[in-house]
């Protein structure tokens, strides 16, 4: 459910701020976002609690800004601060000794890596760290500057579209100069 929310976020922005101030856009949506964020919070271990709760937690104070100050940049920017969150997770998995993103998407694949594929690996965690700097920098900039329909097109369409492009790209480029992923080992 917290997963459909954040992908219909764009959606929800674009037809509250044509008809609402941004306070009330931005308590409606925090009325929403309490129960739903118990519900994706309450079963979590108190390990992972924090990794989990970032998103609602970014989320959450936005939207009490734009509403305490009836502002519509804190409603616009959650997407950018959200690759500023994926950007942080990515990045710190690339610290020495650490495993990369990618490689620990591509170990739910396979086990056995070869070295070549470690080295594969950390390179698209760069390339996704650069993607989430260039995505949030175009959040950022529609939110300043476009109408709210750019900024819901490109936040709740374009940017899933080339997510979407980033991930197939890497995972049959994986697949085809390394042969491990996806189940056709070589």
């Amino acid at each position: 459910m917290f997963a459909i929310a954040t992908v219909a976020y764009p959606l929800l922005v674009w037809f509250g701020m044509s008809r609402w101030s941004p306070r009330v856009l931005a308590l409606v949506m925090l009325a929403a976002l309490l129960p739903l964020s118990y519900l994706r919070l309450r079963d979590v271990p108190r390990d992972k609690l924090v990794s989990v709760a970032i998103v609602p937690a970014i989320t959450g104070l936005a939207l009490l800004l734009a509403a305490w100050l009836d502002a519509r940049g804190y409603v616009l920017i959650v997407p950018a601060v959200i690759n500023a969150a994926l950007l942080v997770g990515f990045g710190s998995t690339l610290r020495r000794g650490s495993m990369p993103m990618i490689e620990r998407f591509a170990r739910l694949q396979t086990d056995d890596l070869p070295d070549e594929a470690l080295a594969w690996c950390r390179g698209w965690t760069q390339v996704w760290c650069g993607f989430f700097v260039l995505n949030g920098a175009t959040v950022l900039v529609l939110a300043r500057w476009a109408p709210v329909s750019w900024w819901a097109l490109y936040t709740g369409l374009l940017s899933y579209v080339l997510i979407g492009l980033l991930m197939a790209t890497e995972w049959l480029l994986r697949r085809r100069k390394l042969g491990v992923g996806g189940g056709a080992e070589r």
